[in-house]
């Protein structure tokens, strides 16, 4: 037979922010207790509100089950210090213990019998245990006992302690507190106990009390009542999922009710109005039938007033007022100034101690967003406007508003911008710089905009890495990982096409910043490989389109090398690619084994440039001749065989139509040249011996390999695809 279980632990009021947390915790502690025991448990539900924990297990067991546990002890012989050791150990007598033969010695074992307990019991010991290894982001100890370090912490004093297994009371005590059937109702609208029956009639009970105990149900209380009120007054709610999670932790019956503010402050910007009221208050906001900010607000009330809650509307209209003057006023002080005149007070603000402050960071960031216009990099951008938006984009930081909401840096600053007859296309750079600043965040495409947020980013980049301040594991405290995703979505969407060792030097006014622009690469590829990830471009096809052969400097166009992966797993995702690459780890397997590098290896190897990639250079028209002589002389020193005649045929055309498509960066034209010659060298490996006995043969079909080898390095190194 099966009971259920119902565990409320009561406290003064638990923080809205960590009750989702306290629900996880206590179902979580509550499964490993009963895990500990071998109790099955069925459903359980966690309810919160901001005075109480609720947890109800569905079809727990009247008893726990007899279980049968053996133990390991010392060998025979052993000395009786140890024995003795083992047997208080495991609760067991030495007559108790058994021998028995381990790899060839006799070992003593205890059988440890566990009879069955009632669940009752179990749970009588299982409570204490859940509250005192209960985990908070914060805590504190009370009462005369919290002088001591051994005394409980919990979030607020724990007030009480309801637990019951059916109908019947589980006793336990925890810190002076001891478990019963009674608890209580809401703070102002129920006096006395309330005394609950089972689990099943819990939540009934506590209704009538005026506590809704599931706060899913208050959140849809509070969404679909805050948008019933709005919609009473003819307005529109500003939905805001978050300060609906907020509200229905702070309420155990909410009722939306909705207020006026003096129609005055909507001079101030409504993002302000917005925080304002969201930040300090709690409240909700409205806009009209136009989209534009109502002087409305909506706030949550926990009781049910006689009114109809005016009262409770008056009273928090006036604290909202106070808000929004200190709001205004900080408007009204900081358009005194101009944003250039705001932005001499970056000089006082440090952005890290070894690169210097705020101002010396503009600086970097004004110089390299011009250059990137100048060069053509950002197309379509006045110079001069980009880098006068650079110049201000961090002046709104000494702004009073953003001292206040640092939440509206930027936008601030773009309010200040227009405010003072600054273009509109400088104002949108400094409101827009920070962007992307998550997944599904707008990319900027105003060319301003885009040279100043692509600065910005690679300033972060360039100057943490050029001071060795990287990420590790979890822990990025510059959010260089934001800024390098940052950076690699905006060069996506407009279609950027830089190196970054050159970025880095014109960052640095240096010429030997090249290797830092490399480095910066390199985790700019390792984003891309996570950002690439779910279009099945794995990272291992991004380290094959790294570099222009095997063995050659990484290339530091991520956008090249974005395409250039992506053609890549398109083409190994064919038929054609796939058994090309088993072609591939074939010859290069063979060539490996024989330490053959041939003519092609040996090109590759020494860093000479291919004749073949070279053939419309009239310039080394007899370079060339002199290679392709070489290159035929040992071809017609014998008869070759059919399919090796097919393979060279195929390659003479193949790696110059590579070739062609590379320095186009027609990278599938590229991959489409390769699969030309998937039937070759699968025909060569059926029908030739590689390893003849004839010396001019084996020395002529391992060139070949290794040409077929540098062929296919030229288009991507397959010796670095996995698998």
């Amino acid at each position: 037979m099966s009971t259920d279980f119902l565990l409320e632990l009561r406290s003064e009021e638990i923080p809205a922010r960590m009750q989702a947390g306290a629900r996880t915790e206590l179902e979580k502690l509550f499964r490993r207790e009963m895990d500990a025991a071998g109790v099955s448990v069925g459903e359980i539900t966690v309810w919160s509100t901001p005075r109480r924990l609720a947890l109800i297990a569905r079809g727990l067991p009247q008893a726990t089950e007899a279980v049968s546990e053996e133990a390991k002890g010392p060998p025979e012989g052993a000395p009786d210090q140890a024995i003795d050791g083992f047997c208080r150990k495991n609760g067991v007598t030495r007559d108790q213990l058994e021998l028995r033969d381990v790899k060839g010695r006799n070992t003593w074992f205890a059988v440890i019998e566990k009879p069955g307990m009632a669940v009752k019991d179990l749970l009588a010991g299982s409570i204490p245990a859940i509250i005192r290894d209960f985990s908070w982001p914060k805590s504190m100890r009370w009462g005369a006992d919290s002088v001591s370090t051994e005394s409980l912490r919990w979030v607020r004093p724990l007030s009480g302690i309801v637990a019951l297994l059916g109908d019947d009371v589980i006793d336990c005590e925890v810190h002076g507190v001891t478990s019963g059937a009674v608890t209580l109702g809401h703070r102002f609208h129920h006096s006395g106990d309330i005394t609950i029956g089972s689990a099943d009639d819990y939540a009934v009970k506590l209704r009538a009390g005026h506590v809704i105990v599931d706060h899913a149900e208050r959140q849809d209380i509070i969404r679909s009542g805050a948008a019933w009120v709005a919609s009473e007054a003819g307005l529109n709610l500003v939905e805001d999922e978050g300060l609906v999670i907020e509200n229905a932790g702070l309420t155990e019956w909410p009722v939306p009710l909705l207020g006026r503010f003096e129609e005055d402050f909507l001079e101030v910007p409504p993002e302000t109005i917005q925080l304002t009221a969201r930040v300090n208050q709690k409240y909700f906001v409205c806009e009209d039938a136009a989209g534009k900010l109502a002087n409305a607000f909506i706030c949550t009330a926990n009781i049910e007033a006689e009114d109809g809650g005016a009262r409770v509307v008056d009273g928090n209209r006036k604290v909202l007022a106070a808000r929004l003057s200190d709001a205004r006023f900080f408007w009204d002080v900081d358009r005194k100034k101009t944003l250039a005149e705001h932005a001499k007070g970056l000089g006082r603000i440090t952005f890290h101690e070894k690169l210097g402050t705020v101002a010396d960071k503009v600086d970097r960031v004004a110089k390299l967003a011009r250059w990137l216009v100048e060069e053509g990099f950002v197309k379509d951008a006045d110079p001069d406007m980009a880098e006068q938006a650079a110049r201000l984009c961090k002046a709104d930081l000494v702004t009073e508003m953003v001292g206040e909401f640092p939440e509206l840096q930027g936008l601030m600053g773009a309010y200040y911008a227009r405010a003072e007859g600054l273009p509109d296309a400088l104002a949108d750079a400094i409101r827009d710089h920070y962007k992307p600043v998550g997944q599904g965040d707008d990319v900027p495409t105003s060319p301003v905009t885009v040279a100043v947020s692509l600065a910005d980013k690679l300033d972060n980049l360039f100057s943490f890495f050029k001071i060795d301040l990287l990420p590790t594991g979890s822990k990025d405290p510059f959010a260089l990982r934001r800024a390098a995703l940052g950076y690699l979505q905006i060069a996506q969407k407009n279609d950027i096409k830089a190196d970054l060792s050159v970025l880095a030097q014109a960052w640095s006014e240096n010429d030997s910043e090249g290797s830092l622009g490399l480095r910066v690469a390199d985790f700019l590829f390792q984003r891309l490989g996570v950002q690439l990830r779910d279009e099945g471009v794995r990272h291992d096809f991004i380290d094959a389109s790294r570099s222009w052969s095997a063995g050659s400097e990484t290339d530091g166009r991520v956008d090249r090398v974005e395409a250039r992966a992506r053609a890549l797993a398109a083409f190994l995702d064919t038929e054609d690619g796939t058994n090309l690459l088993a072609g591939y780890k074939r010859a290069a397997n063979i060539l490996k084994k024989e330490d053959w590098h041939g003519a092609e290896g040996e090109i590759a190897r020494t860093g000479e440039e291919d004749p073949l990639a070279l053939v419309d250079d009239p310039d080394m028209k007899a370079v060339i001749d002199a290679k392709m002589a070489e290159r035929h002389a040992k071809e017609l020193s014998y008869e070759p065989e059919a399919a090796e005649k097919a393979l060279m045929d195929a390659l003479e055309t193949a790696q110059p139509a590579a070739a062609k498509a590379i320095e186009a960066e027609n990278f599938s034209g590229a991959m489409a040249a390769l699969a030309s010659l998937r039937s070759p060298i699968d025909r060569f490996f059926d029908e030739v011996t590689v390893n003849a006995d004839e010396e001019n043969k084996r020395a002529h079909r391992l060139d070949l390999l290794a040409r077929f080898r540098a062929a296919v390095h030229k288009v991507a190194d397959f010796s670095r695809i996995e698998g």
